[in-house]
C-alpha cells in the first residue's frame, strides 16, 4: 500500500485497483450498503423536530448517494455506451467515485461550520413552523455548498492533474479524508475532556437515575439540586448533555476510537454518510445548549432539535421522588 501526499486539498493517496471490473464490483457493492444505511438512519429518526440546515443536508447527500449508485449500477449493467455523444465504460464508474470522494473529502468544515452557526443563532429562539423563506434559505445554502464544492475540486490543479493521469493509465485510487480525521479527533477529546471534569457527577446521576413514562414516553430522571450557583448549575448541565449524548451514542463513539486508534484509512466516499453528519448534530445541538443555556426559551419546541436525542431532561428539575409532578408543567430552572 503506497502513499502519496497532495498538496493544497484534504486528501491523501490510499490505494488503488488496476483492474476496472473489480473496483466496479466494489464500488457497487459499497454504494449499495451505504445507501441502505443512508435511508434506514433517514427511516428511524424522528419527524417532529425543527428545520435546520444539517437535516437538508443530510437529505441532499442521501439523494446524492442514491444518484451516484443509479449511474454506477446503469454503467456496470450496459458496460459500454454512448448517451448524448459520451462514450460510458466502466472506468467512469471510479472517474465519478473520485469526484465524489474529493467533493465529499472538504465537506466536513463547512458544514459543521454553517450547522453550528445555525444552532446558535436559532436554538434560543421561541420555536415556530418553519416558514417559505426559511426553509427556501436551508435549500439555497445546501445547493450554494455542493455547487461550490464541487467547482472548487474540479478547478483545483493538483486534482485535474490526478484525474488525467487515473485516466491514462487506467487505475481507480481512493482517497482519505483529512477533515474528518481532524473533525472526529477534536469530538472524542471533547468528550473525554468533559468526561473528566464530570466524572464524580456523572457516576452519581448514573446511580441515582430513574426510568419513568412521561407522556407516553420513556425517559430519565436526574438527580436535580434548586440551591447551586451558576457554576455549579453548568457544571450539572454540562454532566447531563453529556449522559444523552452518549447514551444515545456511545457505540459511534466507540467506533471513532477504535478507527482512530487503529489509524484505519477509510475512503472519503464512505466516511461522508448520514449517521457520521448525525452524530456531528447532536454534538454540535449540545454546544449550543450549553453556550446559550441562559437564553434557551424553555417551550415544549425547543426540545425539537435533534432527531436522534432527547435534551428535555438536561433542563426540567425534578426535586422529589414524587414521578407525578412530571406530568405537570411546573417552573424550569437554568442558572
Amino acid at each position: 500500500m503506497a502513499a502519496m501526499s497532495c498538496e493544497n486539498c484534504s486528501f491523501q493517496y490510499y490505494s488503488q485497483l488496476n483492474q476496472p471490473l473489480e473496483a466496479s464490483c466494489m464500488l457497487l457493492l459499497i454504494m449499495l450498503g451505504k445507501v441502505s444505511l443512508n435511508l434506514f438512519m433517514l427511516g428511524v429518526r424522528r419527524r417532529d423536530v425543527k428545520q435546520s440546515f444539517m437535516g437538508y443536508f443530510c437529505i441532499s447527500l442521501a439523494l446524492l448517494d442514491f444518484t451516484l449508485l443509479v449511474n454506477i449500477a446503469f454503467i456496470f449493467y450496459f458496460e459500454d455506451f454512448a448517451l448524448w455523444g459520451v462514450r460510458f465504460t466502466k472506468y467512469h464508474i471510479c472517474l465519478f467515485t473520485q469526484i465524489i470522494s474529493f467533493t465529499y473529502g472538504v465537506l466536513h468544515y463547512p458544514v459543521c461550520l454553517v450547522s453550528v452557526l445555525d444552532y446558535y443563532i436559532t436554538i434560543s429562539q421561541t420555536p415556530k413552523p418553519a416558514s417559505i423563506g426559511q426553509r427556501l434559505f436551508y435549500i439555497l445554502a445546501v445547493v450554494f455548498i455542493w455547487i461550490s464544492v464541487l467547482f472548487y475540486i474540479l478547478k483545483v490543479p493538483t486534482v485535474s492533474a490526478k484525474l488525467e493521469i487515473q485516466n491514462h493509465f487506467f487505475t481507480c485510487p481512493f482517497y482519505i479524508s483529512v477533515q474528518s480525521y481532524w473533525l472526529s479527533l477534536a469530538i472524542l477529546s471533547v468528550l473525554c475532556v468533559a468526561l473528566v471534569i464530570c466524572w464524580s457527577e456523572v457516576i452519581t446521576m448514573v446511580r441515582s437515575v430513574r426510568i419513568i413514562s412521561f407522556t407516553s414516553e420513556t425517559v430519565l430522571i436526574f438527580s436535580y439540586a434548586s440551591d447551586c450557583d451558576c457554576t455549579v448549575c453548568k457544571k450539572q448541565l454540562l454532566t447531563r448533555l453529556l449522559i444523552c449524548f452518549l447514551g444515545t451514542w456511545a457505540p459511534f463513539v466507540f467506533l471513532q476510537m477504535i478507527i482512530l486508534l487503529l489509524g484505519a484509512q477509510i475512503p472519503a466516499y464512505m466516511e461522508m454518510n448520514v449517521p457520521w453528519l448525525y452524530f456531528i448534530n447532536s454534538f454540535l445541538i449540545a454546544t449550543a445548549y450549553w453556550f446559550r443555556c441562559h437564553d434557551i426559551q424553555l417551550t415544549e419546541g425547543t426540545w425539537s432539535a435533534d432527531p436522534f436525542v432527547s435534551w428535555k431532561f438536561c433542563f426540567i428539575p425534578f426535586n422529589n421522588q414524587n414521578t407525578e409532578q412530571a406530568e405537570k408543567s411546573g417552573t424550569v430552572i437554568i442558572c
